[in-house]
């Protein structure tokens, strides 16, 4: 009996070590911190050995195969050590692909990756198709694959996901585009993420296909010096393209093969040319899948977006709530500032992931009034833009940020979060901080 090592027991995790179980390894789940009662009771449920605050080595460097949580770097000694044994070490996504034959559609980008993921989930699911959605969302693949195996699956997938796979292979790779992010956990060479992003390529062949951004330079340059095997279909706003998307006097043109699907851009529920972009791609997703023509109008005209992430609260004495939390790195925060139509309070800060806040000084020129700290260490925020803000203050939890916000902003202004950092200084996560705003705001 073959013995899987799972570390780490959140969503991946126990989903990994359900899918496992099922499959007739022999399982153990290992978690450095605290393992939460859920997923706790899931594991005794399906009969899974499990340790919390510890990594119990002699239970762990007899694996078979190691599936890591996302969350653990590769430069961890225990992963060097497995390593060093030749023991494989993967992701869930690797894992969970080898147990199902459904159509795989990959989906990654630094920004606009849930927003096109759940667009796309959206479009084929009102197409007729069988499918679930998983990955950086929702439940997980691998529990998915074990409990309620689809035809078709839309997965969200990160860089430290892809980092983890060896032969997975999606039939439609997309990649929304590629800005620095998460440079602390590749060495911070901007290279090495690039190279970490084209991975969901890596194991295509000539009969997959690659979505992806034309107009953003960083994919252009690498796909000229790193060629691939899949055929491509590029969108983009800037320029006509034979085969892919492109934008023609306000309307969306979806070519391929000689089939063609027109679409105002005007009638698109989300508004700003990022989502434009991820429209774009949903669509031509959905083009090669076979959706009809009409079920895809319909659906990018009634889908409203993603919670966190540009999501408006609430209007409070003609000042608009703007919950942008989603952003958790500087090029998210430049979409979000750049869809702002009037002067704006923004409440910013939290981890920073060595970030460089420089595209951000037109946007903050034009359009910040006031900016509000949110976070442990707000030093590198208040250097950046001490010379375009003249009133910078520091808050230490989101009901002082939401107030000190209220106070200052006046009619037709907005107030917006949008972080461009991690939350794990001050927050569970960037949906805890979301929250957290929106009640805070509605209890003004």
């Amino acid at each position: 009996m073959k013995r899987l090592v799972v570390l780490g027991a959140g969503e991946s995790g126990v989903g990994t070590a359900i899918l496992g179980k099922k499959e007739g390894y022999q399982v153990f789940v290992s978690d450095k911190g605290k393992i939460t009662d859920h997923y706790k009771k899931v594991l005794r449920n399906f009969e899974i050995e499990w340790e919390e605050e510890k990594h119990t080595e002699d239970k762990i460097l007899n694996a078979d195969v190691v599936m890591k949580s996302p969350g653990i770097p590769d430069k961890v000694l225990l992963i060097k050590k497995l390593n060093g044994l030749g023991i494989p070490v993967i992701s869930e996504i690797e894992f969970a692909s080898q147990f199902t034959s459904a159509t795989i559609v990959g989906i990654t980008g630094s920004n606009g990756k849930t927003t096109t993921t759940m667009l796309t989930h959206h479009l084929v699911s009102h197409g007729g198709l069988d499918v679930n959605m998983g990955g950086n969302i929702g439940d997980s693949f691998a529990k998915q694959v074990a409990e309620n195996d689809a035809e078709y699956y839309v997965l969200e997938l990160s860089s430290f996901q892809l980092d983890g796979i060896k032969t997975f292979a999606p039939h439609i790779a997309v990649l929304t585009n590629i800005t620095p992010d998460h440079l602390d956990r590749y060495d911070h060479k901007f290279e090495n993420y690039i190279a970490s992003k084209f991975r969901i390529v890596m194991n295509q062949n000539e009969n997959d296909y690659f979505i992806y951004d034309s107009d953003d330079e960083v994919i252009t340059k690498y796909l000229t010096e790193h060629p691939i095997r899949s055929k491509l279909l590029p969108f983009s706003l800037k320029e006509k393209v034979e085969n892919g998307a492109y934008l023609e006097e306000d309307n969306i043109k979806i070519i391929i093969d000689n089939n063609e699907l027109t679409m105002p851009t005007k009638d698109l529920a989300l508004k700003g040319n990022h989502n434009v972009k991820n429209a774009m791609a949903a669509a031509t997703v959905s083009q090669l899948l076979k959706i009809r023509k009409t079920t895809i109008r319909e659906c990018l005209e009634n889908f409203h977006g993603v919670e966190h992430r540009l999501e408006n609260v609430l209007k409070i004495n003609n000042v608009q709530y703007v919950n942008d939390s989603k952003a958790t790195n500087v090029n998210a925060t430049f979409y979000a500032l750049d869809a702002m139509k009037s002067s704006t309070v923004w409440i910013v800060g939290g981890v920073d992931k060595g970030n460089d806040y420089t595209e951000l000084y037109p946007l903050v020129n034009e359009k910040v009034k006031a900016i509000i700290c949110l976070g442990v260490d707000n030093s590198k925020i208040i250097n950046a833009f001490g010379n375009c803000v003249d009133n910078i203050i520091e808050t230490q939890s989101m009901k002082d940020a939401v107030n000190i916000a209220y106070k200052i902003a006046e009619r037709n202004e907005n107030v917006l979060l949008s972080p461009a950092c991690a939350s794990f200084d001050l927050f569970k996560n960037y949906e805890d901080r979301g929250r957290q705003f929106k009640e805070a705001v509605r209890e003004l």
